[in-house]
């Protein structure tokens, strides 16, 4: 059996599906070292006109900036649908966003491009299901069955749970 070149081995399906997982992995951990890892230093993550102060430029800020989501607004996010084109270094991924601590929910996609030389992250651009409203508490798309095709409508179990959730013991 022939090995796998080191261009094959970090490109691969497995490899990049492993890296975007423990991208997410890091996020919900809060774990500012963890997501570092996975990106380039001069990674870009993009995001809708209007949200933020724009795109967060930097593997450092990236960290930083969902390092405090999970800390001000108890952010999880869930890995829902991710499709993988290693021969291009891309790869497309629908996401739930659970702010637990305002009991808000939001969906959306992100489409990755991967650095050729180290095989991480160089770029992150977000696509919400909707703009994000100043009411109301789901922010997905309008009559999309997400429970018929089964995805998740709270965090998973022994995840940071809605505040709602919490206060009454209420499971999901």
């Amino acid at each position: 059996m022939a090995h796998a070149s080191h261009h094959e081995t970090i490109h691969s399906t497995a490899r990049i599906d492993e890296l975007i997982r423990r991208y997410f992995r890091a996020c919900n951990d809060a774990d500012i070292p963890g997501m570092l890892a996975c990106f380039t230093p001069d990674a870009v993550h993009y995001f809708p006109p209007g949200m933020y102060e724009g795109p967060f430029r930097g593997a450092q800020k990236i960290a930083e900036r969902w390092h405090q989501a999970v800390e001000t607004l108890g952010s999880y996010w869930t890995v829902d649908r991710l499709l993988i084109e290693p021969q291009s270094l891309q790869a497309v991924m629908e996401w739930s966003h659970f702010k637990t601590k305002q009991d808000k929910l939001l969906r959306g996609i992100e489409w990755y491009e991967l650095d050729d030389k180290s095989g991480l992250i160089k770029e992150i651009r977000a696509y919400y299901a909707t703009p994000q409203p100043a009411e109301g508490d789901r922010f997905e798309l309008g009559g999309f069955d997400y429970e018929g095709r089964d995805y998740p409508s709270a965090p998973p179990a022994g995840a940071r749970p809605f505040s709602h959730q919490a206060k009454t013991g209420e499971c999901s």
